[in-house]
């Protein structure tokens, strides 16, 4: 599916979806933050140059993980584990760079109304890292969660079951399932290539996005609908 496909306009969203009895007032959004607020694959390059001393070149730019995205081989236990204890290290962590237009969507969020949370699968030892990560590039959050990583089936669901914000914005079809009703489900839906976000077996999100700003842009323009 080209990038362009996944463009929503606002006219094309049911805006009352899922405006129902029970409703979400909060005024919460929690969002991922690789692939999201910050550039994963760059930060995956930063630390495969730190584990394996060169810096990939770009294979796939339409892949969506990383290593299709970048021109590496595959990795076998042993070497996967250098590269999370060697390469992507809390430094490296601490400075991945913001995705285009992602501190002006959380601006334009918070400056609607709404308070805005990470929510992210990272290993908890790195939490600080992430925290750290994201002030520094502006983003004022009211709270950074790290869960994990991928588990047997959704590892932030308990969170947003706890929380129930209004709205949860991913990168990852497979972490918008389950999710409490009243809550809105925003993919960003970028590179289509390995993607999981293809899975017909998954619930259809309420809408996909090319970058959290065009999300943002949406979001508000809901909430003057809607108010």
């Amino acid at each position: 599916m080209p990038l362009a496909s996944c463009r929503y306009a606002v006219d094309d969203l049911d805006l009352e979806q899922p405006r129902n009895k029970t409703m979400n007032s909060n005024k919460l959004i929690l969002l991922d933050a690789d692939g999201v607020l910050v550039d994963y694959h760059e930060g995956y390059a930063m630390g495969w140059e730190r584990a394996f001393g060169y810096r990939p070149q770009v294979k796939d730019p339409q892949g969506y993980h990383p290593r299709n995205y970048w021109d590496v081989p595959d990795l076998d236990e042993a070497a996967r584990a250098h590269l999370n204890d060697k390469g992507l290290t809390e430094e490296v962590w601490a400075s991945m760079p913001a995705l285009p237009g992602a501190v002006l969507a959380c601006e334009k969020l918070q400056a609607a109304g709404f308070t805005l949370g990470c929510l992210t699968a990272l290993r908890p030892a790195m939490q600080p890292a992430r925290q750290a990560n994201l002030a520094a590039l502006g983003f004022k959050m009211s709270s950074v969660t790290a869960v994990g990583p991928h588990s047997d089936g959704n590892p932030k669901l308990a969170e947003l079951l706890l929380r129930r914000p209004v709205a949860f914005v991913d990168d990852l079809l497979p972490y918008l399932q389950g999710l409490p009703e009243g809550t809105w489900r925003a993919l960003i839906d970028v590179r289509p290539n390995h993607s999981p976000n293809r899975r017909e077996d998954l619930e259809a999100p309420h809408s996909r996005h090319a970058s959290l700003l065009e999300f943002s842009d949406m979001w508000v323009a809901r909430a003057l609908t809607t108010a």
